[in-house]
């Protein structure tokens, strides 16, 4: 298979990724760009899992306020180094996750952070509904319908609102690969004014 500079590039422009990645992955998925992507976002997984052990050290304060002026987002965007921290894309990111926050109003950051309260909240609004199954079925049931309710409250579940396909770790884990260093929101306020 003859890979072209132009699905290179085009590979490249979409995801950030480096030109060898890019011109790796399209080899090993034929030629076909769908399935490259799928496979740069396996290696990004991979390599964000790499570096979960370094240090956080360095990072950026980013903020997005919504054209209405009623709406905003401040958000801790931490990296390893300086270097990373001073990018201009890195603080694009920054504002990409600050306005995702502001338009989708996540209540907490990963799934950790759910409350044992709020789970068994959950679980009593979803028992009700659960309650016609048969028995060996519910505890599937309501795992799923868990899965799905919180998945919508927590920032890095959530799909991305600039690009569906992918959630907010996947993007975290994606510009991780890119910079070649791990990077995590550290925290987020979100404002709004009814």
């Amino acid at each position: 298979m003859n890979i072209t500079t132009k699905q290179i590039k085009e590979l490249r422009d979409e995801t950030g990724v480096s030109v060898m990645q890019c011109k790796k992955s399209l080899e090993d998925a034929g030629g076909d760009l769908e399935k490259a992507k799928i496979i740069l976002r396996k290696i990004s997984k991979q390599s964000a899992d790499k570096k979960l052990g370094r240090t956080l050290g360095a990072g950026a304060v980013v903020s997005y306020i919504h054209s209405n002026g009623l709406v905003g987002t401040m958000l801790e965007l931490l990296c390893e180094t300086d270097f990373v921290a001073r990018n201009e894309d890195f603080k694009a990111l920054g504002k990409d996750l600050a306005m995702h926050i502001t338009a989708l109003s996540p209540e907490y950051l990963k799934m950790e952070d759910i409350k044992e309260e709020d789970k068994v909240k959950a679980k009593e609004l979803f028992e009700k509904d659960l309650a016609e199954k048969p028995k060996e079925m519910r505890d599937k049931i309501m795992e799923g319908k868990l899965s799905s309710y919180f998945g919508e409250k927590v920032l890095l579940e959530q799909a991305f609102i600039k690009n569906s396909e992918i959630n907010i770790r996947t993007l975290i884990e994606q510009a991780a690969q890119k910079f070649g260093e791990r990077m995590e929101v550290g925290r987020f306020v979100r404002f709004s004014i009814n």
